[in-house]
């Protein structure tokens, strides 16, 4: 028996260059809700807001510890200077990952847990300590969290400071 294009047995594979089995692939992926996938921050540009952190750092004579967390609160990359204090690897990290649960730079949220402060309990109520010192910042791409940076070791304004400027120097937002 013979079957020809048009019957139902026919092993022609069909005309359209998409099956349902086989995804598309748009330039800019989305999810199901239509929104934009952001790419997420990755082990090399952690290396780079490190390296930026060390030379801003340097260049204020400021001895410390810089960590850098995945949008999961995953540490992607740490250093602490040879002449750090001890005491700023941890404080590095704190700080960075009050700045990912609070999407705010620290520097922000300073007199919200004074005593009087809205958020006064925040620092004891989660099994991980939070930190509100300056020197934590999120980070941003296309307006979507993906991380983390946090400096410690030098007075809270230069921690800031050399956040920000690691960010800058890094590219992001």
């Amino acid at each position: 028996m013979s079957t020809s294009p048009s019957s139902p047995t026919s092993t022609t594979s069909p005309t359209s260059t998409t099956s349902p089995s086989t995804p598309s692939f748009s330039a800019t992926p989305a999810t199901d809700d239509g929104a934009p996938i952001v790419r997420p921050l990755t082990t090399r540009e952690a290396e780079s807001l490190i390296e930026a952190a060390v030379q801003a750092a340097e260049g204020s004579g400021v001895r410390g510890s810089v960590s850098v967390l995945d949008a999961g609160g995953h540490l992607l990359g740490f250093r602490r200077d040879d002449a750090a204090v001890l005491i700023s690897g941890e404080t590095s990290t704190r700080k960075a990952f009050t700045a990912l649960q609070l999407d705010a730079p620290t520097a922000d949220l300073v007199e919200l847990v004074r005593p009087d402060g809205l958020f006064h309990t925040l620092p004891t109520a989660l099994d991980r300590p939070l930190l509100f010192l300056a020197g934590g910042v999120p980070l941003h791409r296309d307006g979507r969290l993906i991380g983390a940076i946090g400096f410690g070791g030098g007075a809270p304004d230069q921690d800031h400071r050399i956040a920000l400027s690691a960010i800058a120097e890094a590219g992001l937002d």
